[in-house]
């Protein structure tokens, strides 16, 4: 897994989210039953005013770091916040500078495990905007390349 730092400039998303913890492994589960719903939905399709297909993963809202909860949010890049659907929400992502991880392998089991190694790892962290990012090199899900930003 490669890692190296990368500073983003401020974008703006707009998805569905769920607030979840890590905590007996909730997330896990909310998580996927977010992947789910905006699969079987056709979520992507939904999004108004978006730059791309690409999708972002994102978490944030921390309360407690790793150990409270935190709001995950599946979505795109937006132009606009100004034509949010209902039922979706929009965030302005601010400009941070993150350690971004690439990932290769088969989806969701690459992310899984980028994930978990990021836990184990005891980095120091922001903990203000996390997130996955499925650009086009992860539309083959058996030998996807995922980018993982951590703040």
């Amino acid at each position: 897994m490669k890692h190296s730092v990368k500073s983003l400039p401020p974008f703006l998303v707009i998805g569905i989210a769920v607030r979840t913890t890590n905590k007996d492994d909730q997330s896990q589960k909310d998580i996927g039953e977010l992947w789910t719903r905006f699969m079987r939905d056709e979520i992507l399709s939904k999004i108004p005013d978006r730059e791309s297909d690409d999708i972002y993963a994102l978490y944030l809202d921390y309360d407690n770091k790793a150990h409270g909860h935190y709001t995950a949010i599946i979505g795109c890049k937006v132009h606009s916040l100004e034509k949010l659907p209902e039922g979706f929400i929009g965030k302005k992502i601010p400009a941070l500078t993150y350690k971004r991880y690439i990932s290769q392998g088969q989806i969701p089991d690459v992310v899984l495990t980028t994930w978990k190694h990021i836990w184990a790892s005891n980095e120091p962290r922001a903990f203000k905007v996390d997130f996955d990012f499925y650009g086009p090199k992860s539309r083959d899900l058996q030998q996807a390349e995922v980018e993982t930003y951590l703040s």
